[in-house]
């Protein structure tokens, strides 16, 4: 099967075109085919592919309760390929990676700060509706579990354990989180935002 330049006509092979992948034909167009993905099913919970340059929004999407993979040194193809892999939504503010990749489910972030980049998502995605606050490691991803004091005690300073009865630990990389007062402030980060109710 061959893939004509919508410019001049000239045909490539369709194999070029892997993942969403495209190329620049000699005309001076950009030539691919958009890769296909299974429709979203009613109820589904969004899941992000946040590029290298976004991880604080990364970080504050975990934080919402939303799952957000991410990675420092992620190159363009790997990243593009574990979203369609996963069915993840991606998240860039790297325009040559929209260029060079035709994947259906991206978006630009056109914001500079992570604040108005969490605001300019939760929008465009309409998560304050489905927020879940507080229920991933904000680290690395993982649901949190619930922990039992005693198993957690080692890891809280003395004070904590004194005024706190519940606890989480991820089970990935073992942070242990409660409800302390830094929990209150990013409530009201995220209620300025817009993000939660």
């Amino acid at each position: 099967m061959a893939v004509p330049c919508p410019g001049c006509g000239r045909e490539y092979d369709v194999a070029l075109f892997a993942f969403g992948r495209t190329i620049s034909c000699a005309c001076g167009r950009r030539v691919g085919i958009e890769a296909r993905v299974r429709p979203a099913r009613a109820g589904e919970e969004l899941r992000f592919q946040v590029d290298a340059m976004l991880g604080r929004l990364a970080r504050w999407l975990r934080v919402l309760g939303f799952d957000a993979a991410w990675e420092a040194d992620i190159p363009d193809e790997r990243l593009v390929r574990s979203a369609l892999a996963e069915e993840r939504w991606i998240l860039t503010r790297d325009r040559k990676l929209l260029e060079e990749w035709r994947v259906p489910r991206a978006h630009l972030v056109a914001a500079e700060r992570p604040f108005e980049q969490l605001r300019e998502v939760v929008r465009a995605f309409d998560l304050a509706a489905t927020a879940r606050p507080l229920r991933r490691c904000a680290r690395c991803n993982a649901l949190l579990e619930p922990a039992a004091r005693a198993a957690v005690r080692e890891h809280v300073p003395a004070g904590v354990m004194a005024r706190e009865e519940r606890f989480w630990r991820c089970p990935g990389c073992g942070h242990v989180y409660w409800r302390g007062s830094h929990v209150r402030r990013i409530e009201r980060v995220l209620r300025k935002l817009g993000a939660i109710a």
